[in-house]
This record gives C-alpha cells, sequence and structure tokens, in this order.
C-alpha cells in the first residue's frame, strides 16, 4: 500500500513563503497525477484543488495561487512539492496531497499552513 509522507506546514506571516514537499512511500508506475487539495478552516465539507502536476509535468492551479504558487515534481520518483509564496490569510488551510494513478488514488494525513500576523 502506497503512503503519501507530507512535510513543510507552519506559520508563516502574510508575504511570507513556505514549501510544501510529499513523497511516495514506495515506487509508482506511470502515469500518475499528484497535487493538492486545501481545506480552510470551518468548511469541513469543502475542499479546493490548490494545484495538480502530471507525470508531463503539466500543470493547473485554482485562480486565487495562480503567480504566487508553483508546483513541481521530481524526475526520478513519485514526490512533487509546492512553492508557497506571497502567502494571504486566505490561504490558512489544511492543505492534503495526494496521488492518482488511474487505478487508485493515495493521500496524506494533511499538514496545517497558517498564516497570520
Amino acid at each position: 500500500q502506497v503512503q503519501l509522507v507530507e512535510s513543510g506546514g507552519g506559520l508563516v506571516q502574510p508575504g511570507g513563503s513556505l514549501r510544501l514537499s510529499c513523497a511516495a512511500s514506495e515506487r509508482v508506475s506511470a502515469p500518475y497525477i499528484m497535487g493538492w487539495y486545501r481545506q480552510a478552516p470551518g468548511r469541513q465539507r469543502q475542499s479546493e484543488l490548490v494545484a495538480r502536476i502530471t507525470f508531463r509535468g503539466e500543470t493547473n492551479y485554482t485562480s486565487s495561487v495562480t503567480g504566487r504558487f508553483t508546483i513541481s515534481k521530481d524526475n526520478d520518483k513519485a514526490a512533487a512539492h509546492l512553492q508557497m509564496n506571497s502567502l494571504k490569510p486566505e490561504d490558512t488551510a489544511t492543505y492534503y496531497c495526494y496521488l492518482n494513478d488511474y487505478l487508485r488514488e493515495y493521500w496524506a494525513p494533511g499538514t496545517q499552513v497558517t498564516v497570520s500576523s
């Protein structure tokens, strides 16, 4: 069973940066997509796709993070990174990494990102 290990969350001031990383615990056969959803406080039933990247490197972002967040991936293993710059209080959420290999979907437990002064 593939597990996703996520790291990099924390507390940052508005305008600051954080980098999230997510890696699979074992080899995953291509193709697959990796990305992050987030769930803001008080919105337990609403999650938002933040960014995703395909095995070929194609990326998609939700409009609210375009130009501020950058998703990237490793070429030699199933790992992805989310560089988050110019963070805003509204970016505060639990961020969940996922991997979809077109057969199954795997999820990390989530990491908290808090943007506050």
